[in-house]
């Protein structure tokens, strides 16, 4: 799979109890997207702490661990294939946010051995 040099960079925030279909949200987007835009990988970010919409502190602290961690998915590919996400995504979801911008990819390449 190739991905563009110039492409867009679509980044999902959501919390870690959101879900779809009785599904975790995080786990929907990654397992219906990824076969579906064959993305090889969708990297998927924890949270420690973060400010939700309404101000209220979510936080992995030791003494206090959140039920609601923020996750962060990313997604790196063509305007053309984000662009066509975006309706299965919005459908998904119920709250979140969802950024887009473009990226220069610099590299991509497989772990192969050389």
């Amino acid at each position: 799979m190739q991905i563009p040099e110039d492409a867009v960079l679509l980044r999902i925030f959501i919390g870690e109890s959101d879900r779809h279909r009785r599904q975790p949200l995080y786990e929907a987007i990654v397992l219906e997207s990824a076969p579906r835009c064959r993305w090889p990988v969708l990297p998927c970010c924890v949270g420690r702490w973060d400010l939700g919409k309404s101000s209220h502190l979510h936080t992995a602290k030791i003494l206090r661990l959140s039920l609601d961690l923020p996750i962060v998915i990313e997604i790196v590919d063509s305007e053309e294939k984000v662009n066509a996400f975006l309706p299965v995504l919005d459908e998904m979801m119920g709250g979140g946010l969802v950024t887009l911008e473009r990226a220069k990819v610099i590299r991509h390449r497989s772990q192969g051995r050389s």
